[in-house]
């Protein structure tokens, strides 16, 4: 293959090797050309790397943003407590997310160098007990909407993760989670009915994001009552949109596209005939072989909030490669864009003090495996 690896990616792509890279003067960060970029393939050595993220955070408690509602002095408890199973990597979410990556790595690289660390934590918090402990804790009413929906999402890509995973291990695991699995697939079935009109922000609570996450779910494990649920509401929610204005995008602490994530979804509703037709209204000029987005710019990576906006390199990155995945000679002219926003972001994985280090690493191990 052609290298077009340009000196100043070079030194970027340097500093994901090291344990703490030096501090990026964003304000003077030059942009990456699409002629200078080389294509980042997840490697061993690299895998070996983003595994140590979900590894150092999966089993550290503090600090936690629990965000749980207290009905009575009963409902006190530490975050290991209330979730043995998800109580690290600062929040629920990603402390799912976090055992995804360590599923999709593992699954992917046998011979990762902590493959066995990674085998005794995934068996040490998703047993039977400790399921049971977090299938409870939304019993709680003050608490049955808990993450609802991107920690439902993520729940549910953990599950299918699993199911695809041929190894011992994983039946194992598959079988522990069901009950968590279930329920959750049981609420997005009663939740979406309810649901009059669909979060259109950049952040959890994005509708489409979540719908989209489910939706593979259900796809793989063949979960009808599950699929009829997403593609009633994405209809009715989706269809008949027109102009996205993805000008506006992003606002300041966006890790999601709101455009792209229902671009992302849609494409998994719809067959092709009536995507191509949707898309020409919805976002006409990304049929177009100039068409183009900058990166969104970090302005302080030591800021939690601010460095949200790697994330959103990351998640537009996997939503053009899944899109040129999918549909190749109608939109490979996006993946130049895709691997632009992917290679910004990437050099900041690791050493950032926390900000990002808990869940980035997840939207980079996704955004690779959608190219």
């Amino acid at each position: 293959m052609k290298n077009l690896f340009h000196p100043f990616l070079a030194i970027l792509l340097l500093a994901f090797y090291s344990c703490k890279p030096e501090k990026i003067d964003t304000a003077k960060e030059a942009k990456i050309e699409e002629d200078q970029i080389e294509i980042i393939e997840l490697t061993l050595n690299q895998a070996n790397t983003l595994a140590t993220l979900p590894i150092g955070c999966v089993t550290k408690e503090y600090p936690n943003k629990l965000g749980h509602v207290l009905g009575s002095e009963e409902d006190l408890g530490t975050p290991k407590t209330l979730h043995p199973a998800f109580y690290g990597c600062f929040d629920w979410h990603s402390a799912v997310h976090g055992h995804w990556s360590m599923v999709r790595l593992l699954k992917t690289f046998p011979d990762l160098k902590d493959a066995a660390l990674i085998r005794d934590i995934l068996l040490e918090h998703l047993s039977k007990e400790n399921i049971a402990i977090e299938v409870a804790y939304f019993d709680n009413k003050h608490n049955r909407n808990y993450e609802r929906t991107y920690g439902w999402g993520w729940l549910l890509k953990l599950a299918e993760e699993l199911h695809h995973f041929d190894d011992p291990m994983a039946r194992e695991l598959e079988e522990n989670l069901e009950p968590l699995t279930q329920l959750i697939a049981q609420k997005f079935v009663d939740y979406l009915p309810k649901l009059q009109y669909p979060v259109r922000v950049g952040t959890h609570t994005n509708t489409a994001f979540g719908l989209a996450f489910a939706w593979d779910y259900a796809e793989s494990l063949e979960h009808q009552e599950l699929k009829e649920a997403i593609r009633a509401r994405a209809l009715t929610f989706y269809q008949k949109d027109l102009g996205c204005p993805l000008a506006w995008e992003p606002s300041g602490a966006d890790f999601l596209s709101p455009c792209f994530e229902e671009l992302d979804l849609m494409r998994r509703i719809l067959g092709k005939e009536d995507f191509m037709t949707w898309v020409d209204s919805f976002m006409p000029t990304l049929k177009e072989m100039d068409f183009s987005l900058p990166e969104a710019i970090v302005g302080d990576r030591e800021d939690g909030q601010l460095v949200h906006l790697d994330g959103l390199n990351f998640s537009r990155a996997w939503v053009l490669y899944g899109l040129a995945k999918q549909y190749p000679e109608e939109f490979g002219h996006v993946l130049p864009l895709a691997n632009k926003h992917f290679a910004y972001s990437f050099p900041n994985l690791v050493g950032d003090d926390y900000e990002g280090g808990h869940w980035l690493g997840s939207f980079a191990i996704y955004a690779l495996g959608e190219r």
